[in-house]
């Protein structure tokens, strides 16, 4: 919004002009917004006075949400993120607030953008999703485990954990079990950390058998063969076992090239019809 137009609109609205909302003074701003919240619950939402009022709102305190994202320094690769997910619940909080509540807006604001970021990080720092249920979980036993072990000086039982959580050994174990996919790791990491030459994980793993899938129609074709007559069934040996020509075949059986030629045409379709019924 260029600032000819901040201008007319914050004199229209008889609201102090703010050139640059952003760079405003933290005890300025909570100042200037008590005047814009107090215009925003007169206007109706949806216009563009309405959406002026709301725009300046949220520039006037991303400072908020810069102060939030403070408290994730160890994850500075991500902070623009946790800048973007933070504004986002700046805004909620924006939408949400009203004066009569008799509180600061910043001390109102603060818990709905660290929520956002905290939201974020337990939607997308997992390596394979699992419900929040258990997401939350994973945290209750971290807990409970370091509490216990210092307690007991020893590893706790998952009997142990169901207990000092009040829960079933079964949602211990549950819980565990899905705590192995917070973190996934390569399999082409080493498997020994302790030798330059270690081999990767990946060379350990099997592979698909090429000849799986021959050995499986072998199979399925075992009944539909026995059930050719002892021509069909001789043709078929004398052309895939012996490897005989179409013509050496012929000869064999007294017939034309041509007709020994109809009659693989004839057997291998039913063959062919039956492993597809098969499947």
């Amino acid at each position: 919004m260029s600032t000819a137009v901040s201008t007319a609109s914050a004199a229209q609205l008889e609201l102090p002009h703010v050139p640059c909302p952003s760079e405003v003074a933290p005890k300025d701003a909570r100042e200037i917004s008590r005047l814009f919240f107090t215009r925003l619950a007169e206007l109706e939402e949806g216009t563009a006075d309405h959406q002026y009022v709301r725009n300046t709102l949220i520039e006037l305190n991303l400072a908020l949400v810069r102060y939030a994202a403070t408290r994730f320094r160890n994850r500075s690769d991500q902070m623009e993120d946790i800048v973007q997910v933070g504004t986002i619940g700046l805004i909620k909080a924006i939408d949400r607030f009203e004066l009569t509540r008799e509180v600061e807006f910043a001390t109102f604001a603060v818990p709905y953008i660290i929520g956002e970021i905290k939201r974020f990080f337990r939607d997308t720092s997992w390596a394979v999703h699992v419900p929040r249920r258990l997401q939350e979980l994973r945290i209750d036993l971290a807990k409970a485990s370091d509490e216990l072990s210092q307690r007991l000086d020893r590893t706790p039982t998952s009997a142990e954990l169901a207990e000092h959580l009040g829960i079933e050994v079964d949602e211990v174990i549950e819980g565990v079990v899905a705590s192995n996919g917070y973190t996934a790791g390569s399999i082409d990491m080493p498997t020994d950390d302790t030798s330059e030459f270690a081999a990767p994980l990946s060379d350990r793993l099997g592979a698909l058998d090429a000849d799986l899938e021959t050995a499986e129609n072998v199979q399925a074709l075992k009944p539909l063969i026995e059930c050719l007559d002892a021509r069909e069934r001789q043709i078929l040996r004398m052309r895939f076992g012996d490897e005989m020509t179409q013509a050496e075949i012929g000869a064999e059986l007294g017939v034309s090239q041509m007709h020994v030629s109809r009659l693989l045409t004839r057997i291998t379709g039913q063959l062919r019809a039956g492993l597809l019924a098969v499947e």
